[in-house]
């Protein structure tokens, strides 16, 4: 905990334009992320995170990761006290409480320790809006501070990992299906694209991702259609944009990766 006493140290928005994207960096502090409106994409040790509104990430201090999104609005809460079992990133449900709290959280200065906590916390600790006398009590934020705590409860929620081939031939493919996930070519049609048989295509993928073309192609859907359901994008127009010839289809592939429908995933 800071020598405040204070287990936040800061917590606020950031505006994404479209296309924005962080290398991979550390923070010296805990981060608790997630998209305030639209989605941001989160890489770290252990895969891909795409974070609605509904879903934030749990990142322990020092551990390397990277974020891309926008248009969005990315929030993060940056603690320096752990709930217990917390070692590794880990995914949390915002509820509507949480999401309050951590805009409540937001009104209160940052304090000192937010200048290691990462640069752009460093830059809202020297904000003049934010300087001057403290204007809220101590107890008010600490018992604010206490219930955002309580309520990170880890949730099952599997990761998108579309990781790239280094094979040029692979390459050209999964480049060309990260720009239009609704092309539907088969393995044949894609290995003639790319001047390769089929089969020698479909061992580059096994090779160069880890997973088949077909594991792989599907993740790259879903990941996009992660982004067009946070807009509010109907199910069945998301379903023919990404590539599925009915959204009966797109519904089972969502619930196969994550266990739940699309309209629970981003309701609560």
């Amino acid at each position: 905990m800071s020598s405040s006493g204070h287990p936040v140290i800061v917590a606020r928005d950031f505006q994404l334009a479209a296309g924005t994207r962080f290398p991979v960096h550390r923070h010296a502090t805990h981060q608790l992320t997630w998209a305030a409106k639209g989605v941001v994409s989160v890489t770290a040790p252990g895969g891909v995170w795409v974070l609605p509104a509904t879903r934030a990430l749990w990142i322990p201090a020092g551990t390397p990761h990277a974020l891309e999104g926008g248009p969005a609005v990315a929030r993060a809460v940056y603690v320096d006290r752990a709930p217990r079992g917390f070692h590794t990133p880990t995914v949390v449900v915002v509820t509507p409480l949480l999401r309050e709290l951590a805009a409540h959280l937001a009104t209160f200065p940052p304090l000192p320790a937010a200048a290691s906590a990462s640069s752009a916390a460093s830059a809202l600790a020297s904000d003049p809006a934010f300087a001057g006398p403290v204007r809220f009590s101590e107890a008010a934020r600490r018992r604010a501070e206490a219930v955002l705590l309580d309520l990170l409860q880890p949730a099952g929620v599997a990761t998108i990992d579309v990781p790239m081939p280094a094979d040029p031939r692979a390459l050209l493919v999964a480049e060309a299906v990260v720009a239009r996930p609704s092309d539907g070519r088969d393995l044949d049609g894609w290995a003639r694209h790319a001047g390769a048989s089929a089969r020698t295509l479909a061992r580059l993928f096994t090779d160069g991702t880890g997973m088949s073309f077909g594991r792989w192609r599907t993740n790259v859907r879903l990941r996009a259609a992660l982004s067009l359901l946070a807009t509010g994008t109907p199910v069945a127009v998301v379903a023919r944009r990404v590539g599925y010839r009915s959204p009966s289809a797109f519904i089972a592939a969502f619930r196969q990766a994550f266990g739940v429908s699309p309209g629970a995933y981003f309701s609560l």
